[in-house]
């Protein structure tokens, strides 16, 4: 028996063509995706194609539309055996990273992908993208899904959805997991790193809870930041503070009495690292200590991205028990080191 993939075209360069006359990207009908790309018709799969009605460019992408593709994926959870997202590249990172949240207990596939050249260049990197995804969207094994997560996959690697973050607008290699290793290669096979699949907990059953509150600000500090910033930020339930190395900041009187206020009107603080890899180590160095004095909260390493849409998700959602604090130190859905 086939499995049956369910394709969600959201829009993004890989469902563009050139036009010629103009030398303009443009967007075609991607119900005719099967005439573009013959080849998918050779994969053993079935697919089926659900296009946005408008197509979007990646950068209007955003709650409504996370909760529109958690919302499609749940109703037809039970008809599929794997879902492929086509995305554009620059946010397609905070949509794995909110996907991961807002579908619980994930038992299926649901990868990511998009491309860096349209689908109708002669460079493009589309089909391979396309095609392998859909690979690993069908892959099985006894019965059960080899993939049960949101994944991204781009340029032969399969990478954990809230892990990744893209380093690259130049090259096809566009995106990393710098603290989690990858989860699959293509190449002359199709490679799983098992040992590195997330699991969802036994019993629990799949569910989408599509809270998501937009009462979270992301700040970055830069050496020579006037503190009076700080006092300019609006009011917000949680401030996502990126910060030096492994924790550090201005180690003044004013630091402290600037982030105490936030803390005291009520604003949680997510103190994330500005380093690509690695992550917070409270009391590392004595610049970090202050955190732990304001009780701001770690993201160890933890992405922006997915810091940013946990931190939305979890912001006063009613199906949670416990405080936010407890919540966002807990590792979800392998969106954090333990």
């Amino acid at each position: 028996m086939k499995r049956r993939v369910l394709l969600i075209y959201t829009g993004g360069t890989i469902g563009m063509e050139k036009d010629y006359e103009t030398g303009s990207l443009r967007a075609f009908d991607f119900g005719n995706i099967f005439q573009k790309l013959p080849e998918m018709k050779l994969i053993e799969c079935e697919v089926s194609v659900h296009p946005f009605k408008k197509p979007l460019d990646s950068s209007d992408m955003g709650p409504e539309e996370w909760k529109i593709i958690a919302n499609y994926i749940g109703k037809n959870y039970e008809k599929y055996d794997g879902f492929l997202i086509l995305h554009g590249t620059d946010t397609m990172s905070y949509t794995a990273s909110a996907l991961s949240f807002m579908l619980k207990n994930l038992r299926k596939p649901v990868i990511l992908t998009g491309s860096q050249l349209p689908i109708g260049d002669l460079r493009t990197d589309a089909k391979e993208n396309l095609l392998t995804s859909l690979y690993y969207a069908s892959l099985y094994e006894n019965d059960e899904a080899v993939v049960q997560e949101v994944a991204v996959y781009f340029e032969y690697k399969l990478l954990r959805g809230n892990r990744t973050l893209k380093y690259s607008a130049e090259f096809f290699d566009a995106y990393q997991t710098p603290n989690y290793p990858l989860l699959g290669q293509s190449g002359v096979h199709l490679n799983v790193n098992k040992e590195s699949l997330w699991r969802p907990k036994s019993g629990e059953e799949f569910s989408v809870d599509l809270h998501i509150s937009q009462d979270v600000l992301f700040w970055r500090i830069f050496p020579g930041m006037h503190l009076n910033h700080f006092s300019e930020i609006p009011k917000v339930k949680v401030l996502v503070l990126q910060v030096f190395g492994s924790g550090t900041i201005f180690n003044t009187e004013k630091t402290q009495n600037t982030l105490q206020k936030l803390r005291d009107q009520g604003t949680e603080i997510v103190v994330i690292s500005q380093c690509v890899s690695g992550g917070i180590s409270f009391g590392k160095y004595s610049n970090s200590n202050i955190f732990t004095k304001i009780g701001a909260i770690s993201g160890n390493d933890i992405t922006a991205e997915s810091a940013i849409t946990k931190s939305m998700h979890l912001l006063d959602n009613p199906n949670n028990e416990g405080s936010f604090a407890k919540n966002f130190a807990k590792n979800l859905c392998g969106e954090v080191s333990e």
